[in-house]
């Protein structure tokens, strides 16, 4: 009896273990390389190592500023539990500017993970030293300098557009070129095609601390600790704004399968993994689920079709 007790306990524990390890595939819509392709490859490594899930796969389905992959997510995962989807403020924006079909109110979101100041960056051969060197040029000629950043309409694209009307110039002369990844982005940034970089500081860091880019402005409100920048606003330049990433799953789950994906996400996010991975990339913690997550998700495309609208992105 003592034996037939003992295999029934440990055939539960292993059924549970098995429910418990859930396999998923997270979709980074976008290129290897950039803040997509990143969080979905930490969240690959924190939900393994964690042991939280069995087997994590990532894929990359670059263009549109998520909105290409954000299409096939919605049309081939339906009622599938095992699909998630990275995005973001980028992906309301191009939403937004590339007037898709399929938007998130499409998706089943789960949680809002990390927020991450934009940075402006230039060659460390640059005569640009500063934020006020960068408006003396824009001011004189707005259109000769060229930022490399995301895709058109998100994040990126609307700091620039922001900066460029705090000092009083047209937004629309921007001389804005989107890349689809962060890679792209910092080749051409690298090879002096254009005159400055605009991203999330953990795209630009390595080659920062290897003296190759020169960090000039962070979009914060305050000094971040660890990033040695000023922000815009000590740089004369009264723009603030933060970047987010987001999970996602597919459409038409149940409400069984939506809190057992949505507890997933909070042990990885609590995870000492994740916590980790947060520091060393420089990600600010701003973790927010269920419904007060759908609720801002809400609020900040009204919030975001009115900024784009307003620098001349969207009509």
């Amino acid at each position: 009896m003592k034996k037939l007790t003992i295999a029934l306990s440990l055939a539960c524990m292993f059924a549970s273990a098995s429910a418990w390890a859930a396999d998923y595939k997270i979709m980074a819509p976008a290129a290897p390389g950039g803040g997509w392709d990143q969080t979905a490859r930490a969240m690959q490594s924190a939900l393994q190592d964690e042991k939280i899930s069995s087997s994590v796969q990532v894929f990359n389905v670059p263009g549109a500023g998520g909105t290409i992959g954000l299409a096939q997510f919605v049309n081939n995962s339906s009622g599938d539990p095992s699909q998630l989807i990275v995005g973001g403020y980028v992906m309301v924006g191009a939403i937004l500017t590339n007037n898709s079909p399929v938007a998130l109110d499409k998706v089943t979101p789960i949680a809002r993970l990390t927020g991450e100041y934009e940075t402006i960056v230039v060659p460390a051969s640059s005569d640009i030293k500063d934020m006020a060197g960068l408006v003396e040029k824009l001011k004189a000629d707005p259109g000769a300098v060229s930022w490399a950043g995301g895709s058109a309409g998100g994040v990126d694209h609307i700091t620039a557009g922001l900066i460029a009307k705090a000092i009083g110039v047209d937004p629309t002369k921007v001389n804005y070129i989107a890349f689809s990844g962060g890679g792209e982005a910092l080749a051409a940034i690298l090879g002096g095609q254009v005159t400055v970089g605009i991203s999330g500081y953990g795209e630009f860091e390595s080659q920062i601390k290897a003296g190759q880019l020169r960090l000039i402005g962070i979009s914060s409100d305050a000094k971040v600790d660890g990033i040695d920048a000023p922000t815009f606003k000590e740089g004369g330049v009264d723009v603030a704004i933060q970047n987010w990433r987001m999970v996602a799953a597919a459409p038409g789950l149940s409400d069984e399968q939506k809190a057992a994906i949505t507890a997933d996400i909070e042990k990885m996010a609590q995870s000492e993994t994740w916590k980790k991975t947060l520091a060393d990339k420089g990600w600010e913690n701003t973790y927010l689920a269920g419904d007060d997550f759908a609720k801002q998700l809400q609020a900040d495309t009204e919030a975001t079709a009115s900024i784009l609208k307003d620098i001349g992105l969207v009509k």
